[in-house]
């Protein structure tokens, strides 16, 4: 039987267990041996990170062939007009090649504690949240998608992948699931 551990990582956490700089890592929260990452959560980046020890079910999870979604509640900086929310639903032309199409909402801000440290803010930039699914998960992705399209990523929260999702668990917290 897999074991599925679903995490909500917090910011400045590295997604691994080891750093040779003595930084946060998966390893002050997740005490159970044998789980590895489903993919990658960036240090910057928050929200659900899942971890298994079976290798096909991380497969399946993060190989683009299998197309698995995962939806990220982004904030941005500005206000996206509905032409550079369309190009970033069609797919936008990054240094790697073009994306698959997103699906891009604007979305209120969500009940999410305040980061530590904050995001920064800027008096006379207004800021708006975003819900982008995406089926693909490039190296920074989202951050590359949003920027292309003149929106930099001031906070970027995992909120779902595949049929997991963050409700229920708080900032830090780790749920043990058995498949």
């Amino acid at each position: 039987m897999a074991r599925i551990v679903l995490f909500n990582k917090p910011w400045g956490v590295l997604p691994q267990f080891t750093d040779p700089e003595g930084r946060p890592t998966l390893a002050d929260y997740i005490k159970i041996p044998g789980v590895y990452p489903a993919g990658r959560l960036d240090r910057d980046s928050e929200g659900l990170l899942v971890l298994t020890d079976d290798g096909r079910l991380n497969a399946r999870l993060t190989q683009p062939q299998h197309k698995t979604s995962k939806t990220y509640w982004v904030q941005v900086e500005g206000e996206p007009d509905d032409a550079a929310l369309d190009a970033l639903r069609e797919g936008v032309e990054l240094k790697d090649g073009p994306t698959r199409p997103a699906k891009v909402e604007r979305m209120d801000p969500p009940d999410l504690p305040e980061r530590d440290p904050p995001v920064r803010f800027r008096r006379h930039i207004p800021t708006r949240w975003l819900a982008i699914t995406l089926r693909e998960g490039r190296n920074r992705q989202v951050r590359r998608m949003t920027a292309a399209v003149g929106h930099p990523t001031l906070r970027l929260v995992r909120y779902r992948v595949g049929s997991w999702t963050l409700d229920g668990l708080a900032r830090g917290d780790v749920r043990m699931l058995e498949s």
